[in-house]
């Protein structure tokens, strides 16, 4: 398989799950023109033995040896990737972390979804894919009695709010009211808001040091409380999921069909 965004926390994990996984193979980690690892061994990039595989920035070449490409780059790669894989008409496939995408963007990840198997993550972690059953679950009680508020903390150096995992949970929530998430989502509070929006659900984000993840939903009512949360400890937690998502992608090599899929596709396989 190819990674991309190979450098960052993430692709780092990634590449070193691949390397331990022992029904896996590394064939590429695709890395930007002006990076200083260009044409580094990956398994000394990772401080470990020799892989005998280096990083390069020749995706095509990388995509006709591979089964699955493991994206955790940014979403205009991501998008370009997508495309590309399309009109190559391969049955590879794409297995996405990332988040941030416009509107814009995720009608051609949608479009390129009809010649390749995409599966988008909001989050990798196979506990946020439980976490977000639940959510729609718990979305089932009456509106007008329960105020859904999403609130998430990360580390200093996370560049989008609120997260793709609140928003995935939001959307949860919105599915299991039968509602639209956009007309409803309050994403930002300040100064004189006046009384809350029967139905709306409400994000609150944090940003500081190097929390990995955060999140809680809590569904508010006059007399009680309903809380489901998730932190994680170890962003390994997320190269797992990766590769969970990979191995239900490749179903035993056979390949899925073109289409849009997602985390709760992996953990209810």
């Amino acid at each position: 398989m190819t990674v991309l965004g190979s450098t960052g926390r993430l692709g780092r994990a990634i590449c070193a799950a691949v390397l331990d996984a022992p029904d896996m193979k590394l064939v590429a980690a695709i890395v930007r023109s002006q990076s200083s690892y260009l044409g580094e061994d990956i398994g000394v990039m990772l401080d470990r033995e020799p892989a005998g595989c280096e990083t390069t920035v020749s995706f095509e070449d990388a995509l006709e040896l591979s089964d699955v490409v493991i994206d955790a780059s940014m979403p205009a790669m991501t998008v370009s990737v997508a495309e590309r894989m399309a009109v190559q008409g391969r049955s590879c496939g794409l297995v996405t972390g990332v988040t941030g995408f416009t509107a814009a963007q995720l009608k051609r990840l949608n479009t390129a979804s009809n010649r390749v198997p995409i599966l988008m993550a909001g989050n990798f972690s196979l506990g946020i894919a439980v976490v977000e059953a639940l959510v729609e679950q718990a979305a089932a009680l009456p509106a007008k009695d329960w105020d859904i508020e999403i609130s998430e903390t990360h580390h200093r150096l996370k560049a989008d709010a609120p997260s793709g995992t609140a928003l995935l949970l939001g959307h949860a929530a919105a599915k299991g009211r039968g509602v639209n998430h956009e007309a409803l989502a309050v994403t930002a509070r300040e100064g004189v808001t006046g009384p809350r929006r029967p139905g709306s659900i409400g994000y609150a984000a944090s940003r500081g040091g190097s929390i990995i993840g955060e999140h809680q939903v809590r569904f508010l009512a006059d007399m009680e409380e309903i809380s489901i949360s998730h932190r994680a400890h170890d962003r390994r937690i997320f190269a797992r999921g990766a590769i969970a998502a990979v191995r239900w992608m490749c179903q035993e090599g056979v390949g899925r069909e073109p289409g849009r899929y997602s985390m709760q596709d992996v953990v209810k396989a």
